[in-house]
């Protein structure tokens, strides 16, 4: 399988490969067009409720990955529909999150791999 995640923010890449954004909410300042999205998934993103309670702030991360993970239990299909996509071509999971070490992203790359 071949995953990787870039911020949605950085210029699209030819070696980006099928694009993928995986926020539960659209990403601030950033047109659909200027996006270059395959697909959008944001009910893989966390819950409201998850999201709002992590704030994106550090020393909440682990509990975040914790319970995010035990989210994406709850979706087999979805994760399954990634990993079919990474078996055929390089997929790029999109985020917004400023902090490229504590985001969805990085959790959900690991529950994909792992």
């Amino acid at each position: 399988m071949d995953i990787r995640i870039k911020r949605i923010y950085e210029a699209p890449a030819k070696d980006d490969g099928y694009r993928l954004l995986v926020d539960r909410l659209w990403p601030r300042g950033l047109s659909k067009e200027s996006a270059h999205i395959d697909e959008w998934m944001k009910e893989i993103g966390p819950s409201n409720e998850l999201r709002k309670w992590f704030g994106h702030e550090p020393p909440k991360y682990a509990e975040f990955k914790r319970r995010y993970e035990h989210e994406l239990k709850a979706m087999p299909e979805l994760l399954e529909h990634i990993r079919a996509l990474a078996k055929k071509q390089r997929v790029s999971l999109l985020y917004s999150a400023h902090d490229e070490a504590h985001n969805q992203a990085v959790v959900l790359l690991g529950v994909l791999l792992g």
